[in-house]
């Protein structure tokens, strides 16, 4: 259950969760105080506050998915809305039952709606697990052909392309995800910065950084791999302007978390600025947890482009927590 929250709350992001809790918070309270008033329109003013919550938490979370996601949603959620609508409107003394039977269609859409990449999806993921990227990607090309248009799919596809280090091949599918339009241009471009770093191509991976910031300037994770590949470049101030900014966003886990102090503290260290540096220190100690997060992560078979990247970082964060490397020698 605890996982499940977590994957939502990473799905929102920071900015759509606060905005999902103002929504309850005020709308609850709001009920809440006219249950203190005994006129007859009150009950129709709470229905107008719920319909106004589930509306509103509707266009948050939908906010937050990619356009095949949201149309598959869309077909899943509108027939529920219509029956809580009747509930709270025509059929008030009813209510109950329209509530239960928009959450029990919710159920049935999931069946109904259940798209064909999962299966697909499954096939790979197994293949994957045994190191066999070959049948992994045949399944994905498959769906792709059935449907050219999802960027889900392209994504995947480019995510086994990297486990098998066929940075070119990843490198088309972000392209084809950030042809797909708008919506998806911003993840395309953060996710290309991601293969040209693992393919050592810094300068490429700056301008598709840089891209992805432009477009997404309140996403922490292009904020994020913007200042770590400014931090490769030794661009200290760049790297330090964009790594704040990462922070700032709201980083939801405590593995970025502390490659984030990392990289602030050795920006930090090359500039000179040792007040600046040390904090950053400081930082990077709170996060020692996300260090067996790390391990555990890096220990993996398939995470042989992954210790190639950021290997060295997590190493050089644990011997600082440690006591075993000085801040000072960042900078080198």
């Amino acid at each position: 259950m605890m996982n499940r929250l977590r994957r939502f709350g990473d799905l929102l992001g920071p900015q759509r969760l606060t905005a999902l809790f103002l929504l309850l918070a005020i709308t609850g309270l709001a009920s809440l105080i006219l249950n203190a008033v005994n006129e007859p329109w009150v009950v129709t003013v709470q229905s107008v506050l719920l319909l106004v919550f589930v509306g509103g938490a509707v266009g948050i979370i939908f906010s937050a998915l990619d356009s095949f996601e949201r149309g598959r949603w869309f077909g899943i959620l509108t027939p529920a809305f219509g029956l809580v609508v009747l509930g709270t409107t025509v059929f008030q003394q009813q209510a109950g039952l329209f509530f239960g039977l928009a959450f029990g269609w919710i159920v049935a859409a999931q069946f109904i709606f259940n798209p064909r990449g999962p299966m697909a999806y499954q096939q790979a993921v197994k293949a994957m697990r045994k190191s066999d990227y070959e049948t992994a990607t045949k399944s994905l090309d498959a769906l792709i052909r059935q449907e050219p248009k999802n960027p889900g799919h392209y994504r995947f596809r480019a995510e086994i392309h990297r486990l098998n280090g066929k940075f070119n091949a990843a490198k088309r599918d972000y392209k084809k995800l950030i042809e797909l339009g708008p919506d998806h241009a911003a993840v395309g471009y953060n996710l290309l910065a991601e293969v040209h770093l693992q393919a050592g191509e810094l300068n490429d991976a700056l301008m598709a950084g840089r891209k992805a910031y432009e477009l997404a300037p309140d996403e922490w994770v292009a904020a994020y791999n913007l200042g770590m590949v400014e931090d490769r470049l030794r661009m200290s101030e760049d790297a330090l302007t964009h790594l704040d900014a990462a922070i700032q966003a709201g980083v939801p886990d405590a593995r970025h978390r502390l490659l984030i102090h990392l990289y602030r503290a050795r920006a930090a260290v090359r500039l000179g600025q040792n007040e600046r540096a040390g904090q950053a220190l400081n930082d990077l100690r709170h996060e020692r947890r996300a260090l067996n997060e790390w391990r555990k992560l890096l220990a993996s078979d398939q995470a042989e482009t992954l210790r190639a990247v950021i290997g060295s970082d997590v190493e050089a964060a644990e011997r600082l927590i440690a006591g075993e490397l000085d801040v000072s020698a960042l900078g080198n």
